[in-house]
């Protein structure tokens, strides 16, 4: 879909326990324009908006490590990822090779895909 398309789209908001179904259509580049149905609270109104306007993702996964008890170092995007890019960021992620020691919340790949975002890691290992 494009910005300038109108469509629906079927939601359920993951923000709070009511998961609330919803229905969002409209113009992606018209927020004025977007009908939102089924929210129960103002939080799923804005998480509509944003799924249906820009949806983004935070990235976990694990890279090699080396030198250590575990094969693998979970790591994670600083900040959610457009949902579009994720499978060029794990592109990027999988060619990440490390050696222990590795302290949680080293950065393992600064501004990725040019995103301002970082992958860090989630635990220390080695």
């Amino acid at each position: 879909m494009t910005k300038t398309e109108t469509a629906e789209k079927e939601l359920i908001c993951i923000l709070c326990p009511l998961g609330c179904k919803m229905k969002v259509s409209g113009v992606a580049d018209n927020p004025e324009g977007l009908t939102i149905r089924g929210q129960q609270c103002k939080i799923g109104r804005e998480y509509a908006y944003e799924e249906y306007t820009n949806p983004t993702r935070t990235l976990t996964s694990t890279v090699v490590i080396n030198n250590a008890p575990l094969a693998r170092l979970p790591v994670k995007t600083s900040k959610p990822l457009p949902k579009e890019l994720i499978y060029k960021a794990m592109e990027e992620i999988n060619k990440v090779e490390l050696t222990a020691p590795v302290k949680m919340g080293t950065v393992v790949i600064e501004n990725l895909l040019d995103t301002g975002i970082d992958v860090v890691t989630t635990r220390s290992l080695g």
